[in-house]
């Protein structure tokens, strides 16, 4: 029973809720083309559901008491949509790029690439000129 609902939800459930996360949130953002973040994240995107929801379900269906469930499967569902939004930004839509992003590698000097990526484009704005606005 539990491996026909993780089948269930994985085939069709998954594509959907997807499909319409990246259309909409394209829609709402008013591109002309709703679709282009659809055709170039969703399959990564799937595949890192594949990894986290099949094991998410499972532990909900076999382990998770019935009166706790909904609770359980909203904590995973909240940070399964914090993937999204960072994938949707910024990612590919695959769990290696979100991994990089929240663990940064450190370069020689022991800063995180990101840090010292932020200080080299906040150096590039001091050096630009400002526009002087009338009044």
């Amino acid at each position: 029973m539990v491996l026909r609902k993780l089948v269930l939800d994985q085939t069709t459930a998954a594509p959907l809720a997807t499909s319409v996360f990246y259309t909409g949130v394209s829609f709402l953002e008013g591109k002309e083309d709703i679709t282009q973040d659809w055709r170039e994240k969703f399959l990564n995107t799937y595949k890192t559901g594949l990894m986290y929801w099949p094991f998410v379900q499972f532990l909900n269906f076999a382990l998770v008491p019935l009166y706790v469930r909904t609770t359980f499967t909203g904590c995973c569902a909240f940070i399964w949509a914090t993937f999204l939004c960072f994938s949707r930004q910024s990612g590919d839509g695959t769990a290696a790029a979100a991994i990089s992003w929240m663990f940064p590698k450190k370069d020689k000097t022991g800063q995180n690439q990101v840090e010292t990526m932020a200080k080299v484009s906040s150096s590039e704005e001091e050096k630009a000129p400002t526009k002087a606005t009338k009044e």
